[in-house]
Order: structure tokens, then sequence, then C-alpha cells
């Protein structure tokens, strides 16, 4: 290959002061001098830390991505960028996923490397890397960290979606501390991210779906030998796509994204894969819009049972087929034809897969649940839409009115919950305000609110709750997300009352309050200025210039890339 054909040889194949300069420090490693001769050098993108669980493995899995670059004839060399670990970082993980994204940006470009294997698992990690790297667009490939082991607590299996049971069994009084402190040390028993179907491993099936890993990469368990070996491969295939020059946009065309959208809505995926897909989808220029979420329309039926939605786990899931086996079932509705990482059509990825368990992965005429994928709702109180997701949903409540009971913010929410002195009964409808991008900052997953005390001791399981927030992947309920404009952006869920009648219809795809336009514009008017958190650093930054949900939650200035090249030099 010629050498002024790397991207990298702008620095490493420079003679005189500024070729020493480049090569001259990194060989204080020890790396001898034919490594800079031609060779593609491949960064490995990992997210690996100790303050993010899912993904305190990586530093083994980018060892086994070291070794697959170098066979192939490659240079690897890895580099940290900003981790985010869903289950600590405060107030929000979703809050630092576009900084995340501009730290990938920045060092992709800023340095010189030909291509790239990013390392993600944990939620927000997998969009904001694909996001900052669609922005510099060279070639990628995406290797997933991998699901844990299911968890074993007396005699059944767990994963995380049980977090929300055991809650309201102990708050209702039918579990104790300790029951809960051996549950907890019971259901994260091996390394990786969530076991169910939660928003991780929704995000490591779009990366298959789009085409942006190799076959197999979503479920393979993060403790299974099989997870090493995919990353091995995908070291090598790396270098070939680098000599190739295939870029994330020969990959992330719109008919990539469809079969995205369909394989989500037959997973059941988290809700959450919505804001993902909008912001990666404006990075790299294609047009997508909430309403192409909507899948329920086109009659993609549930095949996937799994939590939350089903019984099984990831584990079982990669037992069963895969993400393969999946997509194998919706052939005929794909778009067959898009290029994955391969270099090759998607189809190859899946056309040879078998099923082995069709309790878990039943077929397209006989499915596990005809209700699937996203419902995007219109209506006066969500007037950009909203989402909500039927097979996570109770079925009698999906079409529903009842009186609001509102909270201002989540500390309204806390105090008030449990206070037995709340009117609330079991039709009327929870409303939570100021949870969404600019209103936390950073829309957390707070949308799937507990139910009431004084109703959980009566066996009330389900409500209907409804927030300009998210929900994680792994809860379930009938619980509308992403509402918006949001409260703090002046949309209409901010004039919501104690007792205004809120009307749900999922079957028509409607949102509504019952208040006139008049009515509505009156109580704008009485609403106090919304107060900035803070006047500097990261968050106002953020709550400046976050967009509304329905657009992906980014950055507007970060639509779009900057490209590859560095015009200037260091010295």
């Amino acid at each position: 290959m010629n050498e002024k054909k790397l991207r990298s040889s702008e620095w490493f194949g420079r003679t005189g002061k500024d070729g020493f300069i480049y090569r001259s420090w990194m060989k204080n490693q020890g790396i001898p001098a034919h490594e800079f001769k031609g060779k593609p050098v491949i960064g490995i993108c990992n997210t690996w830390s100790e303050l993010t669980p899912c993904n305190a493995h990586f530093r083994e899995l980018a060892e086994s991505v070291k070794h697959g670059i170098y066979e192939a004839g490659g240079f690897p060399v890895e580099f940290p960028v900003m981790s985010l670990g869903e289950t600590l970082i405060k107030p929000t993980a979703m809050l630092y996923r576009n900084l995340v994204s501009m730290d990938v940006e920045e060092s992709i470009r800023a340095n010189p490397l030909d291509g790239v294997v990013l390392l993600c698992g944990c939620d927000k990690t997998t969009p904001s890397l694909i996001m900052g790297a669609c922005s510099v667009n060279i070639p990628t490939i995406v290797v997933s960290g991998g699901a844990m082991l299911t968890g074993k607590y007396q005699g059944r299996d767990i994963g995380t979606s049980d977090v929300w049971r055991f809650s309201e069994a102990q708050r209702s009084g039918r579990m104790t501390e300790e029951e809960m402190n051996v549950a907890e040390a019971c259901m994260s028993r091996s390394r990786g991210h969530c076991a169910v179907m939660g928003t991780a491993s929704t995000m490591a099936v779009m990366t298959e779906a789009l085409g942006l890993s190799l076959p197999e990469n979503a479920a393979i368990p993060a403790a299974d030998s099989r997870r090493k070996v995919l990353a091995h491969l995908s070291g090598m295939r790396i270098v070939d796509m680098v000599r190739e020059d295939l870029k994330l946009s020969d990959i992330l065309t719109l008919q990539a994204f469809e079969n995205a959208i369909l394989t989500n809505a037959a997973i059941g995926g988290s809700t959450n894969f919505i804001i993902h897909l909008l912001a990666i989808a404006g990075r790299i220029g294609v047009k997508l819009a909430i309403d192409d979420f909507d899948t329920t329309a086109k009659g993609i039926p549930l095949l996937a049972n799994l939590q939350p939605s089903g019984k099984y786990f990831m584990e079982d899931l990669y037992y069963a087929g895969g993400i393969p086996a999946v997509m194998k079932e919706l052939d005929s509705l794909l778009n067959r034809e898009t290029i994955a990482v391969s270099g090759k059509p998607i189809a190859d990825n899946y056309l040879n897969s078998e099923c082995f368990n069709r309790d878990v992965i039943a077929t397209v005429k006989e499915p596990f649940n005809q209700a699937a994928g996203i419902t995007v709702l219109k209506g006066n109180l969500c007037e950009n839409g909203a989402v909500i997701k039927p097979s996570a949903a109770n079925t009698i409540l999906m079409q529903h009115s009842g009186k609001a009971i509102v909270f201002e913010n989540i500390e309204d929410y806390k105090a008030r919950i449990d206070d037995p002195l709340l009117d609330v009964d079991e039709n009327s409808v929870l409303v939570l305000k100021n949870v969404g991008p600019k209103g936390y900052p950073g829309m957390p997953e707070v949308g799937n609110m507990a139910i009431p005390k004084k109703l959980l001791e009566k066996g009330v399981t389900d409500m209907v709750r409804i927030s300009d927030g998210r929900m994680s992947g792994t809860g379930f309920g009938t619980v509308v997300l992403h509402v918006s404009p949001e409260a703090a952006a002046g949309g209409n869920i901010s004039i919501v009352q104690d007792g205004d009648l809120i009307c749900l219809d999922v079957f028509n795809k409607t949102l509504h309050i019952e208040l006139s336009d008049a009515e509505i514009a009156e109580r704008k008017k009485q609403l106090p200025p919304v107060q900035p958190l803070t006047n500097r650093g990261y968050t106002w930054l953020y709550q400046q210039n976050v967009e509304q949900a329905h657009l992906g939650a980014d950055f507007g200035f970060l639509k779009g890339g900057s490209g590859s090249g560095v015009l200037r030099d260091s010295h």
C-alpha cells in the first residue's frame, strides 16, 4: 500500500525535525522503528474505568483487539476517553454523553490514526463513541463488552429488571433489607453490562443491526471466551477496512438506520434507543425523525422473549442464536444490501444463522407478542411527541383517562410519593415535570416512577406515568416518556395541575390534556421564568445548547462533522 494514502503518514512519514519529534517520543515505549513504516495505525478507543463496572474488563478486551491488529499487519495504539458509569454518575450519565462524544471526536481527529476500534458497553459509552467517530468519519468498528451472566437468586434467574420488583417488594414490606443484600450479590456475579434487554444490550443490538460490528457482537456474554475471539477478529478486520477505505459514511445510510429501527422493535429494545439513534443520525448527516420510530404501524411483532418484556436474558439469547437469528426472521423486511463493516451486505451476517430455542426467539408468523417496538404519541400534552413501549405496558391502561397527580420536580416527587395523605388512587395519572434535558439537567432515568406506597399495599402494580424524562431500558410499566417540549423549555407539560384530566390512547397514538388552548396560554403567562442551575462550566454549556428529546438531545453545534483533516502542526 502507498504510504501517502495513510492518514498517519502525515505524522510518522515526515522527515527532519517534525518526523523526529512525532516518532522519537513514541519510541520511549519500546516501539521499534519498523512499526512506523507504512503500517495502518489503529486507535483503540477504550472506555475502561473502575467507576464504570460494566466496562471494567476492557483492558483484557483491548489486548485481544491488539493481537488481531498485529496479526493483520497494523500498529495498535490504545487511548482512553471519559467513561460513563451508568450506576454511579450523578446527576445522570446522559448529561455527559455529548461531552464524551466531543472527547472521542477530538481525540481521533487530533492523533495519527488511520482507523479506530470503539470499545464500549455501558449505556452511554456506545452512542457517545459512535457519535464522536461519525463526526470524524474514518474507518471504524465497534466491539461491545457483552452482558453479564444471568443472576441466580433463591433458585431462580434474576437480572436488572428485578431491581424495580425488589424495590416495590421492600417498600411494601414483602422483602427485608437482608434479602435485598443477598439479591444484590446474586445479581451481579460476573463482568459485563446488564443481563436483560436494557439500554446497554439495546445499544449493542443497534450496533450490530447498523452493520458497525461483526455478527454476534451483541449477545456473546462478557465472561464467554468467544467475546475475546470476536475482539481479536475485529482487530484484524479494522486493518483491512483501512486498506479498503471503508468509512462510517459508507455504512450508516438511511437504510441501515431503518434496519436498526426494525430490529429494535423485534427485540423489545429500550426507549433510549430513540434518543441515541437520532443523535447518531445527526452526526453522520442522515435525515431521521421521531416519527420514523413508530414501528407499531409497520406490524413488527416482538420476537425476543427477554426481560423486561419477557422472561429470558441476554445469555439465553446468545445460546438461542443471537441477533443473526433474529435478523434472519426479519429478512423480508430488512434492507438486505446495506454494507456492514465486513465490506459485504448485511444479509451475509445472518442468512446462514439458525435458531436453537423458539421459546427465546419466536417467528414472525408465531411471535412472542404482537405488541412491539415504540409508539410515538402526539397531542396537546406533547406537542413535538412522546413515546411509550407497548410490550412493557399494561394493555388495560393503554386507553386510560385519569386525574393528574403532579410533581413539579424530582425533589417534590421524593418528598410526597409515599405520603399517606397523597390524594391518589389507581386511576390517577402521575406526572413528573422538569426532568428533561434542560430541566434536570440531562434527562435522567426517573420516568418509571414508583407506585405510591398506599397503593402498593392495596396490590396496585401499574399506573399511567408521564414525564419529560427517560426510563431505564430495564424498566417496565405503562410509562410515557420523552415528552417534548419539556417543562423547562415551555412545553405544555409545564402547566399541568393536580386534578387536570389526562387522556392516553396508545392505540390511536394520542396524549391529551382536557384544557382549551386559551387556558393553556393563560397558565403559561403565570409561570415563573426558569432559572439556570449554574452560570459556568459544562452544565451551563449543556443547558444553553442541548436540543429537545425529539431531536436526540445533542448539541446543535455538534450536528454533522468536521472530517479527519488537521490543518496545522503542533510544533
